[in-house]
């Protein structure tokens, strides 16, 4: 909405609303409009996940990690191009998969989703948020801004996405609207 129109937000709000049926939304947090929308016309609002930006430069230790790309080169700038699919990794110790994870071009641009898993027996050793800080140096290297987003509840992925860097600036928001009668 340009700012000259902001003081009328709630009434064309109301008209989007009205024209459109919808019967819930979703808003990041940290658009400060859609925020207070979302606080005015849903109800059973919930945070959905966390939403994390790079803010911190990192040097973990491999620990005899590597980190492979399993994505050519050619696919994953047709999926920037595209702004869908991505970029997969994985992480091997001693031969064995450690961990996988990617890059996710499915939103704005220049911006990009890290996503990871680490297998039961690597868990809690450092080699998640190893993983983590590698991809977000592969996501600089093909142009975009690295992010990621998790669970509330979910205190391991918070931690590893910290320890690399990560921090947390906003909150997927989910709200029921009320439909008018």
């Amino acid at each position: 909405m340009l700012p000259e129109h902001r003081a009328h937000a709630f009434d064309l709000f109301e008209a989007v609303l009205d024209a459109s049926g919808a019967q819930s939304m979703v808003v990041q947090s940290s658009n400060v409009l859609l925020t207070a929308m979302v606080h005015t016309y849903a109800h059973d609002v919930r945070c959905g996940s966390i939403v994390f930006h790079d803010a911190i430069t990192t040097a973990l230790p491999a620990n005899g990690a590597i980190v492979q790309r399993l994505t050519s080169a050619e696919e994953t700038q047709a999926a920037i191009a595209q702004r869908q699919g991505g970029a997969e990794y994985q992480l091997l110790v001693d031969g064995v998969v450690a961990a996988t994870g990617g890059l996710m071009f499915h939103y704005n641009v220049p911006y990009t989703d890290i996503y990871m898993d680490t297998t039961e027996p690597f868990r809690r050793r450092g080699f998640g948020a190893y993983l983590v800080q590698e991809l977000k140096r592969c996501a600089y290297e093909f142009g975009s801004i690295p992010c990621a987003r998790c669970s509330p509840s979910n205190v391991a992925s918070r931690k590893t996405l910290q320890k690399a860097g990560l921090v947390p600036f906003a909150h997927i928001l989910n709200g029921a609207l009320t439909i008018k009668a």
